[in-house]
């Protein structure tokens, strides 16, 4: 094909923390299932051999009730039997973390599923699965991160061949930093050409990456700074911003969205459908994603407290708290979006809090009810001692803990200066207080302003300890917020 490659490190294997509910899949290549355990991640649990000759594993942690570690399955054995298959050296294992509690602890295993990439028999510093499909990500890292172009026919095939390449244009010694951002961005195919025709061909002189597209502007160079030289950090920051079209169609591969870490996202919802949503794409340059309610967006609409009957209609996104901004009314004219953008990022627009319809009967059983409505009234009672979970209804932790909520609230209902309340994350925001996951507990002691985060077990005994303390478990009031 007239192109040669380049590659680093050549050995290589990846780790899924896993079910022990799943179909066993081989690890080893051996054709036997494997569970790896404490013992070691070089060798599988039950498995004969010592497998000196795959020296890259890949193990996904995960969790036999977790449903997102169901969804991987099918997936991971896939990419499993093909790697197996093929001539790569790579292999695929995996643990369950709930089981193997020592391994979980060791590798810093807080969600799953979790993917860690294990090289060379490396224990120490394993590299977490961030791309999108499994098989692309192990071959990238086990094989060639970049294809070496050697002249022009050759390079404009490979342009040809993907609708967004990278191609780093080098005379001098930066192609190792080039090769290192190609090894983590498994997304985006990379390229390197080092001859002057190469360089003239695409009215380059110095050293460049050049991002190819088949959509918006077709070409985009970052040179490279010949003082600071090629900075690894800055280069994938640049390619993923750059990489995204200007406006973009929320559908079911939507990581590079948020991969690329831009603050603020500006969403037009309408229903593709109709030929008059659909023409407000054309005018809707500035923004960045186009969630059509009627397909792959009607998954997101939850997260916004809409229905597809609310289309067509515009979010802002600020994604560090995930606070949502909406126009009074929407308008959907150039003047208006950049004076609305402009407003939030200038702080002049107040978040737009989702908040369901208290329930009736909110306050008549121990454990009350709450909604965004209805949270500071109750929780910033300065008579009242308030001991707040913050839920998600399919978090399987809240779940586990939902009797002990309930015996608690049974406990303390006589108490008049003792609130036990719960409040469903999901469907209700509120201003000053991000809930980052579930369950989250908060107490608000009787008095102004303050709440205390509670760190303690999950349990009826622990629980009361904390109330009867005035909210400390050990003595002391160091998790006070003021």
């Amino acid at each position: 094909m007239g192109t040669d490659t380049w590659s680093g490190d050549t050995g290589r294997a990846w780790v899924r923390v896993c079910s022990t509910s799943e179909g066993q899949k081989t690890c080893c290549g051996c054709g036997t299932g494997h569970q790896l355990g404490p013992s070691g991640l070089t060798q599988p649990l039950g498995c004969p051999h010592t497998c000196p000759h795959y020296q890259c594993c890949p193990l996904p942690t995960d969790a036999p009730w977790c449903g997102h570690c169901q969804r991987l399955a099918p997936a991971f054995a896939q990419a499993a039997t093909e790697l197996r298959n093929g001539s790569s050296p790579a292999r695929l294992g995996k643990v369950d973390a709930t089981a193997q509690t020592a391994l979980a602890t060791e590798f810093g295993i807080t969600s799953y599923p979790t993917l860690k990439l294990f090289r060379d028999g490396n224990r120490t510093h394993p590299l977490e699965y961030t791309g999108r499909g499994i098989v692309r990500w192990m071959q990238r890292r086990a094989g060639p991160s970049a294809t070496l172009l050697q002249d022009t026919d050759t390079i404009t095939a490979f342009i040809n061949s993907q609708d967004l390449v990278a191609i780093g244009f080098f005379k001098v010694g930066w192609a190792q930093a080039f090769f290192e951002v190609a090894a983590e961005m498994v997304d985006l195919t990379f390229g390197v050409a080092e001859a002057a025709e190469l360089f003239q061909a695409y009215g380059l002189s110095d050293d460049t990456v050049c991002l190819f597209k088949k959509f918006d502007e077709r070409q985009t160079n970052f040179p490279v700074d010949l003082a600071r030289g090629l900075d690894t950090a800055e280069l994938t920051r640049l390619l993923r911003v750059h990489s995204l079209q200007l406006v973009m169609e929320f559908t079911n591969e939507v990581q590079p969205i948020f991969s690329a870490k831009i603050p603020h996202h500006m969403l037009l919802f309408l229903n593709k459908s109709s030929p008059e949503q659909l023409s407000l794409r054309d005018s809707f340059r500035v923004l960045f994603v186009v969630v059509d309610v009627t397909g792959h967006g009607a998954d997101v609409l939850p997260f916004f407290g809409m229905t597809a009957a609310d289309a067509p209609t515009m979010r802002l996104v600020k994604m560090k708290n995930n606070r949502k901004y909406q126009m009074e009314q929407d308008n959907f004219s150039d003047s208006a979006i950049r004076t609305f953008i402009q407003a939030v990022l200038d702080g002049k627009v107040k978040p737009h809090l989702l908040s369901a319809e208290p329930p009736e009967d909110w306050d008549t059983q121990p454990v009350k009810v709450l909604v965004g409505k209805t949270f500071e009234q109750v929780a910033f009672d300065e008579t009242k001692n308030v001991f707040v979970k913050f839920y998600a209804p399919w978090c399987p932790h809240c779940q586990a803990m939902a009797a002990a909520w309930e015996e608690l609230a049974e406990r303390y209902k006589d108490r008049e200066d003792i609130v036990i309340a719960k409040m469903d994350s999901t469907a209700n925001e509120l201003e000053n207080i991000t809930i980052h996951g579930y369950p989250t507990l908060h107490y608000f002691p009787a008095g102004p302003g303050r709440k205390v985060g509670y760190k303690g077990t999950r349990d009826v005994e622990t629980f009361s300890k904390f109330l009867e303390n005035g909210g400390t478990l050990f003595g002391n009031d160091s998790d006070l917020n003021l």
